[in-house]
């Protein structure tokens, strides 16, 4: 949740990072992008933040949307959508809010909030990781973020049918503390429709950040392709894994930590 402190100020941090993903597009012929925070003091501070990652041609931009405030974030959202620029969402806070059981206000209330606010994807927890949660609940409030139609199912939190009708749905990112072994139930807990971050699961590559990413993307379409081959994951992800390794020495370097 950088913002700007004084030993790395905003301006200068989105100057270094347009300059490595316009590298990275060029090497790879691939669309890049960094969650370059536009959060700030005040709603002038942060609009002018977000006019500055599009004059460097960034197609994301990110908002800690409960430290900011929901007049902010909306604010952002509608300049997003008319400006071209996707808007991710971190919930910088909620612990605050909704990690207490007998107080305060539950996740899915402010995952709700989030999506008429609006934001392309936001923070959802991974239900493995660090970040683990109960799994139906977690996936009720990811339904509540993604879909169209959402039947009461109290098991998961749903206490009553929502239609949400044209309104338009948030990306769940699955982020924190996920590494390469957590991939198979990832990807069968969250579906295609997610976003799969990984920090440290890339930066704590023995190899560095590059066969990071290497090994994920590998372990994330072999996955995939296991899947759509109608196999099951959760019981067979490992050897899904293992089978990967034999040909991508990156995954097999991270499967060893």
């Amino acid at each position: 949740n950088i913002n700007s402190q004084p030993f790395m100020r905003w301006r200068d941090r989105f100057l270094f990072v347009a300059e490595a993903i316009h590298k990275a597009q060029a090497e790879t012929g691939e669309i890049k992008g960094h969650y370059l925070n536009v959060t700030a003091p005040t709603c002038e501070d942060m609009m002018k933040r977000a006019e500055f990652a599009k004059e460097l041609k960034m197609p994301i931009i990110m908002h800690d949307y409960l430290t900011g405030g929901f007049t902010a974030n909306t604010t952002l959202a509608r300049w997003c959508r008319d400006n071209g620029i996707l808007l991710h969402i971190h919930r910088a806070m909620h612990a605050v809010i909704d990690r207490q059981k007998n107080h305060g206000i539950h996740f899915r209330v402010l995952a709700k909030c989030l999506r008429m606010s609006g934001g392309d994807h936001l923070h959802s927890g991974t239900v493995v990781g660090k970040l683990e949660g109960e799994k139906g609940i977690t996936m009720g409030f990811v339904d509540l973020m993604r879909e169209n139609y959402i039947e009461q199912d109290r098991a998961r939190g749903i206490f009553f049918t929502q239609d949400w009708a044209s309104m338009p749905g948030v990306m769940p990112v699955a982020s924190g503390g996920i590494h390469v072994w957590h991939m198979p139930a990832l990807v069968e807990i969250f579906g295609d429709d997610s976003c799969l971050q990984f920090g440290g699961g890339t930066l704590g590559h023995p190899w560095g950040n590059a066969p990071g990413a290497t090994a994920n993307r590998v372990a994330l379409e072999a996955c995939v392709q296991a899947r759509n081959e109608g196999r099951n994951l959760m019981r067979e992800g490992g050897d899904v894994l293992r089978e990967a390794c034999k040909w991508s020495p990156e995954l097999a370097a991270a499967c060893e930590l």
